[in-house]
């Protein structure tokens, strides 16, 4: 299948619009909410005004339901304030219509960009790619519903995203960035799905957000430095993870990441450090995860440096060069569903180093859970039940 490219508005066309200032809203630009009638180049165009504007501009889109194709929304911009006000619902088109794309809605190269919902919502129509893949078939990999680039200075507030056919929000190299009193929804057996990716980015926070997924609710990739995540509700889902690291030689490390009053409820994992079982000169350094509540969480608190799904991709024997350290725990409690409440499964070449427990309290079906290490030093403080195996 032939990859469709995102429509993107050509530059050439900005002098055809003038300078403006205040409200747009897409329908004056011909976008028709029916859900069926494509409103691409509708919304295109009143991004191409708000952009070419010297002054502050907010983009309206009415509580009708819009079908957009993939759509690019280009900066840099003259102004560094604009307002995407969605009262209504984005809808992807098919994921035969869709093609092999990579991201639905993107941002690249914008900066002071605030998307506001109002009961807007992106509607990606996942359920027809997982089935296909349920079935076996030959299908696309599946397709980001909403992407930031290479901007700075973002806000997203107040939008859901439900059935993205991949991720639902990505972040990449970015700076600046706050995600807050967004929700996420896809069911637990779709494939892929996870809620939020940050990678190669500095300054992001995600606030008072809740996901529920068939994957992580956020995983954390490579490069992503000053992350800060606080009143999160996870579940269904594979819980909070940084990684997977490692799978590359060269690759950048993760640090200063805090996530702080928490919720897993029902979740595969719940504070998870993941790595490939390869040679890497990547690090995860400077973590807290604090103020945790599991509920019938499978994993609570793992680290696995034996990362090798299906046993390929070189990985078979090998060891993880992740180093990992500076990594707190503090006050997580509530139940597990295996009896391993904590597991710390560490590479042997890259052993874990200054990981801290504090104020743990878990159980195992109201029974004692427990605890493995593996290649790993660190110091325990307060009541820590399982005990620690340091």
């Amino acid at each position: 299948m032939a990859r469709r490219m995102n429509y993107i508005l050509s530059p050439l066309l900005l002098s055809l619009f003038i300078s403006v200032n205040g409200d747009l809203s897409v329908t004056d630009y011909g976008a028709i909410g029916d859900g069926k009638t494509d409103a691409s180049q509708s919304f295109l165009k009143a991004w191409t005004a708000a952009c070419h504007s010297s002054e502050p501009t907010t983009i309206y889109v009415p509580r009708k339901r819009y079908q957009l194709r993939p759509v690019i929304f280009q900066g840099p911009c003259n102004n560094t304030s604009i307002t995407i006000r969605v009262d209504g619902i984005l809808v992807a088109p098919n994921y035969q219509e869709m093609g092999i794309v990579d991201n639905w809605i993107m941002f690249s190269g914008v900066q002071g960009v605030s998307i506001n919902g109002n009961g807007g919502y992106l509607d990606g129509q996942g359920l027809g790619l997982w089935a296909c893949k349920a079935a076996g078939h030959v299908c696309p990999a599946g397709t980001t519903s909403l992407a930031f680039f290479s901007s700075k200075d973002v806000s997203v507030s107040g939008i859901t995203s439900i059935n993205s056919e991949l991720y639902h929000i990505v972040i990449l190299t970015c700076n600046n960035v706050t995600l807050d009193g967004v929700r996420i929804y896809a069911p637990d057996d779709s494939p892929n799905t996870d809620g939020i990716h940050v990678q190669d980015s500095t300054n992001v926070r995600i606030l008072s957000t809740g996901i529920k997924t068939g994957d992580d609710c956020i995983s954390i990739g490579p490069g992503t430095q000053n992350l800060w995540i606080q009143r999160v509700a996870c579940g269904p889902g594979h819980g909070i993870s940084i990684g997977s690291l490692g799978k590359e030689l060269k690759e950048d490390g993760v640090q200063n990441v805090t996530v702080k009053t928490v919720v897993f409820n029902g979740t595969l994992n719940g504070l998870r450090i993941k790595s490939w079982a390869r040679p890497s000169y990547g690090f995860v350094k400077g973590v807290v995860f604090e103020h945790a509540t599991m509920i019938n969480v499978a994993n609570p608190i793992i680290i696995d440096q034996n990362y090798c799904p299906n046993n390929n991709d070189g990985c078979p024997g090998q060891e993880s060069g992740v180093k990992i350290s500076q990594v707190t725990y503090k006050n997580i409690k509530g139940t597990s569903t295996s009896q391993v409440a904590m597991k710390f499964d560490c590479s042997s070449s890259s052993p874990c180093q200054g990981i801290r427990l504090q104020d743990i309290k878990l159980t195992y079906h109201d029974q004692l859970a427990e605890s493995f290490c593996q290649n790993i030093k660190g110091s325990t403080s307060g009541l820590v039940v399982p005990p620690s195996c340091f």
